[in-house]
């Protein structure tokens, strides 16, 4: 048995695979096209039949790579970045080179395989994974604007208080920010606030049409996630986005330990606590954490399941951490009833 990691980049992918003994036997270095893929598949096949792969960036550089080897048959399983560089840890390295770390992902694999996530062949699904990463990209996009027009304005209104820049309405006023004197400086700081402002102001009528996708793209796969209380049609549809395509997750478990859900059991002198687990896939963590806060407002169950765990001697974080995990499987369950919608014709799904 050998096991493959792959470090994906936009020009270039790397691979190293590993023996039994979990030593490095091989590399592979070359480019991104149908071809290289055929060529890296044919390196690997030298290692005889049953080898797992590992991908960082499968659903990004990586994505096209993923697709080409799960249709010749091959397991291939998603790593990210952070357990990259616990895998470079576990090797006893903090070097950093495209070897090293298709050697740490390779690693992780080889150790981890039944707890990562098995890229899938796309779906139905694949709409909303694309929607989903473009508003991911979007909202960093905007986070970015946002930040420097504070800065500005804070340099232009020293004290003044912290503007609201959360909508297209918030930003009518600094659309049309003038100068407050003719010096030069102060000139300038007013015609960046104006164009930041512009900009942020297109970002955000760009995020608010593409969340309008994702509420309108394949229905049929994001019902039954919105029976779950505090999901709504563009959370069902992130959430679709996130999951697929098909049944990358093979349990509730797995999902939970992706999604950075399962506590981390910290106990000490007989003491049994958990902590957070910050090794997850932050957007989707990020989701399930306002689905638990919106259950709190408006599930009388959410709130009974709190106080459960409350009497139980949990303090107030603790008992949100479980219901989230509650969540997870929840959500976890339902995604099994959208599966029978992720077909392979699923162009012909897409209103």
């Amino acid at each position: 048995m050998h096991w493959i990691g792959v470090d994906c980049h936009k020009w270039q992918h790397t691979a190293a695979v590993l023996n039994a003994q979990g030593q490095v036997v091989d590399t592979w270095q070359g480019g991104t096209t149908p071809t290289d893929w055929q060529d890296m598949l044919s390196w690997a096949a030298r290692y005889g039949g049953g080898c797992q792969w590992g991908l960082e960036g499968s659903g990004h550089y990586g994505r096209g790579l993923a697709q080409f080897l799960v249709t010749q048959g091959e397991v291939v399983v998603e790593v990210n970045t952070r357990l990259t560089v616990l895998g470079r840890r576990s090797r006893g390295t903090f070097q950093k080179s495209d070897h090293h770390d298709a050697a740490a992902i390779a690693a992780v694999v080889r150790e981890q395989a039944e707890r990562l996530p098995q890229i899938q062949a796309e779906d139905a699904s694949a709409v909303l994974v694309l929607l989903t990463r473009e508003r991911d990209d979007l909202q960093a996009a905007a986070t970015r604007l946002r930040n420097q027009l504070h800065a500005l304005i804070q340099q232009a209104e020293p004290g003044a208080p912290k503007a609201r820049l959360r909508r297209a309405h918030d930003l009518e006023v600094w659309c049309d920010y003038q100068a407050t004197s003719d010096a030069p400086l102060v000139q300038v700081r007013a015609a960046r606030i104006r164009s930041r402002a512009w900009q942020l102001v297109r970002f955000l009528e760009e995020l608010d049409d593409l969340e309008g996708e994702i509420e309108t793209a394949v229905p049929a796969v994001v019902a039954p996630l919105t029976e779950i209380v505090g999901v709504g049609k563009l959370t069902a549809g992130m959430l679709a986005g996130y999951l697929g395509p098909g049944k990358r997750f093979a349990s509730d478990r797995q999902l939970a330990a992706y999604v950075g859900v399962a506590p981390l059991e910290v106990s000490s002198a007989g003491r049994v606590r958990h902590r957070l687990n910050r090794n997850g896939h932050r957007q989707l963590n990020a989701i399930i954490h306002r689905i638990a806060l919106s259950q709190l407002r408006y599930s009388a169950e959410a709130r009974v399941y709190i106080a459960r765990r409350r009497g139980e001697g949990k303090s107030q974080r603790e008992a949100i951490r479980a219901l989230k995990r509650y969540i997870v499987r929840r959500i976890y369950n339902q995604w099994q009833r959208c599966l029978p919608h992720l077909n392979p014709h699923w162009e012909d799904a897409i209103v």
